[in-house]
């Protein structure tokens, strides 16, 4: 079982990235919002991983943090949950914010991530009700922030994200503006940035 990477990055793409561990090249797929916090391209970097095996293929996850790989791990174990989703659930949110709507039966907060309905949100919170304390240590309260700062939030990540993607400040800043219409999530506004990008 492949735990962690320790490399140079040599290419990312959305939502996968390439790194070379001692000439060998390893395809593993991020989370979007983990791409504002990835080095220059050529710099090292150190990935915790999950490793899938499938009848029709091996595929590595990776995470910048220990907790955000927890939690992909106690999501697969949710009924209906597969690895897109889980990885749905990390772009929109951090471990510990997701955490702390599970403990305050946020039904309504998880509602706004893509792929998850009222139904899928209720099943998340009964089967993980009990499993994710220990996430919330340290995590920033946000859930009864104003709406416009969890806004603000979603907005200012998927403008670091872009810049991480190589876009200059002013353009990913007018990008993610442009993309967003005050309700999306950080990976909303990035996908929906990349989409508006002439031959993308």
């Amino acid at each position: 079982m492949i735990g962690q990477l320790r490399g140079s990055l040599l290419a990312k793409q959305p939502p996968l990235v390439l790194l070379d561990v001692n000439g060998v090249g390893y395809e593993v797929e991020l989370a979007l919002s983990a791409f504002a916090q990835l080095p220059a391209l050529g710099e090292p970097i150190t990935l915790i991983t999950h490793f899938a095996v499938r009848d029709d293929a091996q595929l590595l996850y990776g995470f910048l943090h220990e907790r955000d790989r927890l939690l992909f791990r106690a999501l697969l174990k949710v009924t209906g949950v597969g690895a897109r989703l889980a990885l749905e659930i990390l772009g929109a949110m951090d471990a510990g914010r997701f955490a702390q709507c599970v403990a305050l039966d946020d039904v309504t907060a998880l509602m706004r991530i893509p792929g998850i309905g009222k139904k899928t949100a209720q099943r998340l919170i009964m089967e993980l009700r009990d499993r994710l304390g220990g996430l919330t240590d340290g995590a920033p309260s946000v859930i009864a922030a104003p709406a416009v700062n969890a806004r603000e939030l979603a907005l200012n990540d998927a403008v670091s994200a872009l810049m991480a993607l190589g876009y200059r400040p002013p353009e990913a800043t007018r990008m993610a503006r442009a993309a967003d219409d005050g309700t999306n999530t950080t990976e909303d506004i990035i996908r929906t940035a990349l989409r508006q990008i002439p031959n993308a």
